[in-house]
């Protein structure tokens, strides 16, 4: 961790990456004072930064105990991802009617990329171009209620989600799936982008709850 935070803001920023990436795995403890003293900020901005991601289900705080990374459970991601079902459905049909040719042609090269970082095995750079498109489908929806609570689902489960996308065959296997959610967006048919994001998502849950079944 190199960056230099400046003031709370950057801080949780800086924080949030770091936990979204693993950097920061679940489980890890925040100690505000190390904290401060490896980014060279005040106690105040660590402490709000870890307060606000507290707010967005990131971090646990307890009374005397401290604040750690939050371990969420399977039966959780499971939940969230089938909340998420219910809100992208909408942002991918409303991309498909509010996309411009520019971001219609933007979300063709991320599945190109897509595409040639699964032909190279890079399931790394796959999970990170993953997580560029369903974010840029919540910026061209230009709805910002859904994609404020799309992200903050996502981020909840953000361990789970790179989980999943390095399982060998598993990017091969999903790559149809966000191929046909962009189609439908540049074809701006929202009804088939609906199907397809709900297909996409209904895949993820099935996952899920096949791991669940095994760590029961």
């Amino acid at each position: 961790m190199t960056a230099e935070p400046t003031d709370a803001g950057s801080m949780t920023d800086l924080l949030r990456a770091h936990v979204l990436d693993g950097t920061l795995a679940p489980g890890s403890r925040l100690v505000e004072l190390h904290l401060a003293d490896q980014y060279a900020v005040s106690r105040a901005a660590v402490r709000a930064a870890i307060g606000e991601l507290a707010k967005e289900g990131l971090v646990d705080r307890q009374a005397n105990r401290g604040a750690t990374v939050r371990r969420v459970a399977l039966d959780e991601a499971i939940q969230i991802t089938e909340v998420r079902n219910l809100v992208e459905c909408f942002i991918a049909a409303r991309a498909a009617v509010m996309a411009t040719a520019e971001e219609r042609e933007e979300l063709s090269s991320i599945i190109g990329q897509m595409r040639d970082v699964v032909q190279r095995d890079e399931l790394a750079s796959y999970s990170a171009l993953n997580a560029v498109l369903h974010r840029r489908l919540r910026e061209i929806s230009r709805h910002a209620i859904a994609a404020d609570l799309i992200g903050n689902l996502r981020n909840r489960a953000a361990h789970h989600e790179f989980r999943l996308a390095v399982i060998p065959g598993r990017a091969a296997a999903s790559l149809p799936q966000h191929a046909a959610i962009v189609d439908a967006v540049v074809a701006g048919d929202a009804g088939r982008a609906e199907q397809a994001m709900r297909a996409h998502l209904d895949s993820v849950v099935e996952v899920l709850r096949r791991w669940a079944e095994v760590d029961r």
